[in-house]
């Protein structure tokens, strides 16, 4: 009977999904449902449910979601400001007139914003809105366009601080010490978000470089698919010349903000939470300095707040007990310069930004990723009430190969899933019921982690239901047709089939520096 359950449990989830209605009420609304057939059926314990409230609890007051909110504002902010455009102008100036020049900068800054943003769709519509057009006119190959935009516009999936890994380290740390549990260790470590972060960098840079280089073999095998570009067509938009050391500052600034942010989490000196503050609060500097239309004085304060941020994680980093007393004034100084900084932003970004546009955006994205955890936890206490867990540690453990076998599985099933439900919905769906038995029998939570990643990834961009092909279709030309965007894209995709193996052959990629930084 309780097969039968799971079985009309799993009808519900996918009707429910399907039908378009909020994912969050689905995970639920059906568990409850099924938990409530189950009793009146005398197969189900309804005290399961008891443990709920417990749970969502533990949800709120989680440091990993706290931080969520920081890094989604960190990515509307720059996401709203033309700061993207600027660093395609840049970085198409640093390319010079080469073949295959503005493909390589729309991957450097495909890559700088996933770094900065984590926002995948807003990625995508950017690049294609300020790339495409230039590509277009300079006689580039549609597919070529439209591979080099969409792959390197899903990168935020990987690079972190990705909005995917923050969320991922939840559930994988849960399924690591519910396995290591289940295995006889009654003490493991949770999983650090600045381990994961650190296990996806190697992997993001292989991307990154697998990119470069198709782009540099297309270059020389079909040079008229990416002719040269005169400097003029990306710089129609922009006045002044367009080289020089001056206008390299758009690709400068966003690489202090993720040294900002990634390096407080890879160094120790601050939780995921405090480098969230940090990145938002840097953003949000940023985005007002972009904007301009300030006094010189305003200017010079939001300038120096900048440095004022960079000096105190210096200091943190640098700064023992013993030499603390020491650098007190100037971290005294710093902090106050980045505080008038903050207000001084903040108070121009309420006055004609878009800071409370991001703000409600950025709430309502919360809330979404909130409720689908607290439906992800239902659904759990259902699952395991129906020995759902037993089931599927029992088919995990009965496929030949072991572990291998079992990883490959599970693999194959959230790429599958990749194709008609979202990252989110299939990191809180199948971590928590595939993750334990795997952590059990010995696989590594930060290798694991980075693996799913990059297979969420690919699926992004698989045709025909891959989310990136839709962001990117909203702002193609209707000339431009779906089967050259498919053909373009197919190159990237063998690419990351070609790093997921590399990645799952070699797993020192993705723990070398977790265990380099962290023991």
């Amino acid at each position: 009977m309780s097969s039968a359950l799971l079985i009309f449990l799993g009808v519900l989830l996918t009707g429910g999904i399907l039908s378009g209605a909020p994912v969050g009420f689905v995970l639920l609304g059906a568990p409850v449902l099924t938990a409530c057939l189950g009793a009146m059926l005398g197969h189900f314990d309804m005290a399961f449910l008891a443990a709920f409230p417990a749970r969502a609890f533990g949800v709120l007051v989680n440091p990993i979601f706290m931080a969520l909110p920081l890094f989604v504002l960190m990515g509307g902010l720059l996401e709203r400001s033309d700061m993207a455009k600027r660093m395609m102008l840049a970085a198409g100036a640093l390319f010079g007139e080469r073949r295959g020049g503005i493909a390589y900068a729309v991957i450097i800054v495909g890559a700088l914003l996933a770094a900065s943003t984590g926002v995948i769709g807003a990625t995508i519509f950017m690049l294609g809105l300020i790339a495409l057009p230039a590509m277009s006119d300079a006689g580039y190959s549609p597919r070529l366009s439209a591979g080099v935009i969409c792959a390197s516009g899903s990168l935020g999936q990987i690079i972190p601080p990705s909005i995917l890994l923050i969320l991922l380290t939840d559930q994988v740390s849960n399924a690591y010490q519910a396995g290591q549990r289940a295995a006889g260790a009654f003490s493991p470590e949770p999983v650090s978000t600045g381990a994961v972060f650190a296990g996806a960098i190697l992997p993001g840079l292989v991307l990154v470089l697998f990119y470069l280089a198709y782009t540099a073999v297309n270059a020389w095998l079909n040079p008229e698919t990416c002719p040269p570009v005169p400097r003029q067509t990306l710089s129609t938009q922009q006045e002044g010349p367009v080289s020089g050391p001056a206008n390299l500052k758009p690709l400068l600034l966003p690489l202090v903000l993720i040294l900002l942010v990634l390096g407080s989490i890879l160094g120790g000196v601050a939780t995921a939470t405090e480098s969230a503050a940090l990145g938002a609060a840097g953003a949000l500097i940023m985005v007002a300095l972009d904007r301009g239309g300030q006094a010189r004085w305003q200017r010079h304060l939001l300038q120096s707040a900048i440095p004022a941020a960079v000096a105190l994680v210096l200091l943190k980093f640098h700064g023992g007990s013993g030499a603390m007393p020491r650098l007190f004034g100037l971290g005294a100084s710093a902090f106050a310069i980045l505080c008038a900084g903050i207000s001084l932003a903040v108070w121009q970004e309420l006055r004609r930004g878009d800071l409370l546009a991001v703000s409600r955006d950025t709430a309502r994205m919360v809330t979404m990723m909130i409720l689908i955890v607290l439906g992800a936890a239902m659904l759990s206490l259902v699952f395991r009430g129906l020995e759902g867990d037993r089931m599927v540690e029992d088919l995990l453990q009965g496929l030949p190969g072991g572990s291998g076998t079992a990883l490959l599985a599970v693999m194959a099933v959230i790429f599958l899933l990749g194709f008609i439900i979202e990252y989110v919905e299939i990191i809180f769906i199948v971590v928590p019921v595939a993750g334990p038995p795997l952590m059990a029998a010995g696989i590594d939570p930060v290798w694991f982690a980075i693996l799913i990643s990059m297979n969420l990834q690919m699926s992004f961009l698989t045709p025909p239901f891959g989310y990136a092909l839709f962001y990117f279709r909203k702002v193609a030309p209707p000339e431009l047709k779906t089967s050259a965007i498919y053909a373009g894209i197919l190159p990237f995709i063998l690419l990351q089939m070609a790093a997921l193996g590399l990645v799952a052959l070699f797993p020192g990629l993705a723990t070398f520096l977790p265990k380099l930084l962290y023991g």
